[in-house]
């Protein structure tokens, strides 16, 4: 499966889930866990689509297994992050290190991820750079 397209459909799971969970905050009047919804959200449907739109407009990229793997690394952070700031938020002290370890693994994703475009970026110019020169 290619970057973009696991990108794009487990964005769209996160913002379902995310908005299941929206409801029963507001069905239950407990916004206590907001903080992990908003997590959620962000990381888990904008930052996963922005990735994937990224993947389909680089397709020398979007096949490449490291770039699944930095899908699936964002896809396990995000989730791993997202239950230790609601534990956190509803008083349980256990959510602290749980979500300590979903922020190492989100940073060290975004890491991987910028290695991806800038590398990407200079194989692009690369091939270019030879595409361009006359064949001799």
């Amino acid at each position: 499966m290619k970057a973009s397209v696991l990108s794009f459909q487990a964005a769209i799971l996160f913002v379902i889930a995310g908005m299941i969970w929206g409801l029963v905050m507001a069905i239950t009047v407990d916004h206590s866990s907001m903080p992990a919804h908003a997590h959620l959200n962000l990381l888990g449907w904008v930052s996963l689509f922005l990735f994937g739109i990224y993947y389909r407009l680089h397709p020398w990229l979007e096949g490449a297994k490291s770039a699944r793997v930095q899908v699936w690394g964002w896809i396990v952070g995000t989730i791993i992050l997202a239950i230790g700031v609601a534990l956190v938020h509803t008083g349980h002290v256990i959510g602290d290190p749980i979500a300590a370890v979903g922020s190492i693994l989100v940073l060290l994703d975004m890491l991987l991820f910028g290695w991806l475009v800038f590398r990407g970026e200079h194989t692009k110019a690369a091939t270019l750079r030879g595409a361009a020169s006359p064949v001799r």
